[in-house]
């Protein structure tokens, strides 16, 4: 058997396949879930990578050994489990999926009724625990039950599309880049449903991600997008990460929009179709969230990173809507979870009936608000690095919900350790201009990297 402590991380399970977590080793995890959770009935569906079939196998064997009922899902986005567990009333559910990271990786995102996920503290920590130690409790007098739900896709695109008119998502030429991962499974259906122009790119699910990894926030991993936007005289790009549950925008330009932006120009059109309302988004995030979500009457939220996090924040205040600056766009009507395929239709249909572009959208907000973007840094001691930035700045305004934020009255930023690995994120904000937050950017990162 083969399963180490570290797959089990602050939102997820996630290791190389064979050398950090085998077959085995999910059998063991999905025993410890079940023994954790108390689950009756579960919901279990796996990405595209090739060792995802058999992982999930395993699990829901070490499910079914602890006397739960499983429902196998087959292929399904992460959100398409979300989605099922919820609408099915189940008790738990399982995707088994490495999200983003390169075709060597597996994992698994937990997650208990109502689609709400456990993390490192509530849960992952303690199933890590039972799994490593052995036998996570005695198997049950008799096995769980094995079903499968072959209508969840159908079900899954009839409830997205519910989020827009359809019928208004025309006249536009559209770059979709599925980058061989889970956005090839729902896509089609929905391409049936809307009257657009697609120009479909790696939309053919393959674990192996033959043309690029399934990693949008990363450069190289969007340059061929922003590439065939323009190439196609297109008025949009959408690519999506491996497991379909993020999605990202290139403008008409071929222009990346920042994820921040992008919560806000949501926000703004669900609160103009809503009403009053919080939003959450997270501490990272521009200004410009804040001040959309003000500007279009709603209340602003601003809460820890994490998905596990921002989920249960949404419940505690009824939130219908909230973003993170890596892509996760989350609806209350939608079980407080986050989609890849809901905001890919809003943005669409936004586009299709404004007489704007865009970068015309966007074009306020970039010249107003100039964010770095999330810059990592390997430090060997990230507590002294936060020590001498809360000393340098002590001037500014100072909190430390998530690692630490501190503002003054024209910039800000936030610097935060990585779960994982010796690294420090920094993202970081000027109001003033471009080469001001380039010049304060270039400061804090000095600091960060001294020594």
């Amino acid at each position: 058997m083969t399963l180490v402590p570290g797959v089990f991380k602050a939102y997820d399970i996630r290791g190389l396949y064979g050398e950090e977590i085998d077959e085995e080793g999910a059998e063991r995890v999905g025993r410890a879930f079940i023994a954790v959770t108390g689950a009756a009935r579960v919901a279990v569906g796996h990405d595209v990578r090739l060792s995802s079939p058999g992982i999930s196998a395993a699990f829901i064997r070490g499910a079914r050994a602890m006397g739960a009922d499983v429902t196998a899902l087959g292929l399904a986005a992460t959100e398409m489990v979300y989605f099922a567990v919820d609408e099915g009333g189940y008790d738990a559910g399982a995707a088994i999926t490495a999200s983003h990271n390169p075709p060597a990786y597996t994992g698994a995102k937990l997650v208990t009724a109502g689609a709400l996920p456990l993390s490192g503290d509530t849960g992952i920590a303690e199933i890590g625990r039972l799994a490593l130690a052995g036998e996570p409790g005695p198997a049950a007098v008799e096995e769980g039950s094995e079903s499968v739900d072959d209508g969840l896709l159908t079900r899954f695109v009839d409830r997205c599309l519910t989020f827009v008119d359809p019928a208004a998502i025309t006249g536009l030429k559209v770059v979709l880049d599925g980058a061989n991962g889970m956005a090839g499974v729902y896509l089609p259906p929905v391409l049936e449903r809307i009257g657009i122009d697609a120009v479909p790119c790696f939309l053919e699910p393959d674990g192996r991600f033959p043309h690029h990894e399934p990693n949008p926030l990363l450069e190289e991993n969007r340059a061929f997008i922003e590439q065939a936007v323009v190439a196609n005289g297109a008025d949009v790009g959408i690519a999506w990460d491996g497991d379909a549950d993020r999605c990202f925008f290139i403008d008409e330009a071929g222009g990346f929009v920042a994820g921040d932006f992008l919560t806000a120009l949501l926000a703004r059109h669900i609160l103009g179709r809503v009403g009053p309302a919080p939003v959450v988004y997270d501490l990272r995030a521009s200004w410009a969230v804040r001040d959309a979500i003000l500007a279009a009457g709603g209340t602003p939220d601003e809460y820890r990173v994490g998905h596990a996090f921002i989920k249960r924040r949404m419940r505690e205040v009824d939130a219908v809507f909230a973003g993170e600056v890596s892509g996760h766009y989350y609806f209350r009507d939608f079980a407080f979870a986050d989609s890849g395929l809901i905001p890919a239709l809003m943005v669409l249909e936004i586009l299709a009936t404004s007489e704007l572009t865009l970068s015309e959208m966007v074009a306020d907000l970039r010249r107003r608000y100039h964010i770095s973007g999330e810059i990592n840094s390997t430090v060997a001691d990230p507590g002294a690095a936060i020590a001498r930035l809360r000393a340098r700045y002590a001037g500014g305004r100072q909190a430390e919900v998530d690692g630490l934020s501190v503002a003054y009255d024209d910039w800000h930023f936030n610097v935060r350790p990585s779960n994982t690995e010796p690294l420090l994120r920094l993202n970081l904000e000027s109001l003033s201009s471009e080469a001001d937050m380039e010049h304060r950017r270039d400061e804090v990162l000095a600091i960060i990297r001294e020594g």
